[in-house]
């Protein structure tokens, strides 16, 4: 096995990406970037729709070569060592993949067999999985027949066969309900509770808060951000002062006083009403203490106020100037693609 030379960020990392490169044509799909995961977490890749995250995860997954750069998972290169590196890798994809024509059991079964497990431990293998994915009463139904919540289960159990050592999930709860959503979620903490490294794209910003421990914003092929959770919501900067009055009535009073004062001199003050609050953004505490100052003088009873970090939504747009969900230049939908040999 090799590491990227001489970068002790690497010698704890699962994944190691160092100037990765890849063109479609005249489009730069990725644009020299650099990724660490370190072992047993999960690291969350937000971007918008063709922002190359998809790309990465082909590329990481032996599926496309790249243009330039270096990357190693688990120890193999990607380019130089990708039938190693094959074993040791799960993917579950936007969409399942599994034979909607056989059963679930079989689904499992043939991919254990293909991943050179005997028939004794691919059969032990597709019984345990349907069982932690709570799919044992439907093993024998064609998969075709299934939800879209218990399709999504079972490809996760098929990337889940040969105990990889890292998993690629991509965008993997698109289209799913809440519900099912939140088992999906389950199951992921559960694989690293087992300590499974999980490389985690999405466009849901609920879903990054709720499974990565670390995040990669990734923009037009480069990445723009990255850090914890907290780290890149204080990157950003900027809180917002949520200010309760005591009375309902004096909300929109209050909202439109503090707008007077321009205290602030940030966006205008909202009103949440179903809160009961005027939401403030601030910069400093400087601005906080003249906030409640002036509320004070004003007379006006306060029943909280309390400060917030922005959103991880907030932070996105603020990061990227659109939504997670807004299209940038899109990657090409061409199925041909260039594998690794």
């Amino acid at each position: 096995m090799t590491r990227i030379d001489n970068d002790p960020k690497a010698a704890n990392s699962a994944v190691t990406v160092r100037g990765l490169v890849k063109h479609y044509g005249e489009t730069k799909a990725l644009d020299g970037v650099d990724l660490d995961v370190r072992e047993g977490t999960v690291m969350g890749v937000l971007g918008p729709n063709g922002a190359g995250k998809t790309t990465l995860v082909r590329i990481l997954s032996t599926l496309l070569a790249p243009d330039a750069g270096r990357a190693t998972v688990a120890g193999y290169d990607v380019v130089r060592q990708p039938r190693q590196l094959r074993r040791v890798i799960g993917l579950t994809g936007q969409y399942a993949s599994v034979d909607e024509k056989l059963p679930g059991w079989e689904n499992l079964y043939l991919i254990g067999r293909l991943l050179d497990l005997s028939r004794k431990e691919a059969r032990a293998r597709a019984d345990e999985l349907l069982e932690r994915f709570s799919l044992t009463e439907a093993a024998r139904r064609p998969a075709g027949t299934y939800s879209g919540g218990m399709r999504r289960r079972l490809d996760l159990a098929a990337s889940m066969i040969g105990r990889p050592a890292v998993l690629y999930l991509d965008e993997p709860t698109t289209g799913l309900d809440p519900r099912t959503r939140n088992e999906v979620w389950d199951e992921v903490k559960r694989m690293v509770g087992d300590g499974v490294t999980v490389l985690l794209t999405t466009q849901y910003m609920e879903e990054a808060e709720q499974l990565a421990s670390e995040l990669t914003v990734v923009d037009r092929g480069k990445v723009i951000a990255n850090g914890g959770i907290e780290e890149l919501k204080a990157k950003v900067g900027g809180r917002t002062l949520r200010v309760r009055p005591a009375d309902p009535l004096q909300l929109r009073p209050l909202a439109a006083f503090l707008d007077e004062l321009g205290i602030t001199g940030l966006a205008s003050s909202t009103v949440d009403a179903e809160r009961g609050a005027v939401l403030v953004p601030i910069l400093s505490d400087e601005q906080l203490t003249a906030v409640v100052g002036a509320v004070t003088a004003r007379g006006i009873t306060l029943a909280s106020i309390t400060t917030e970090l922005p959103s991880l939504d907030e932070v996105f747009l603020s990061l990227t100037g659109h939504r997670a969900g807004a299209p940038q230049d899109a990657e090409p939908a061409d199925d041909r693609q260039e594998v690794a040999v």
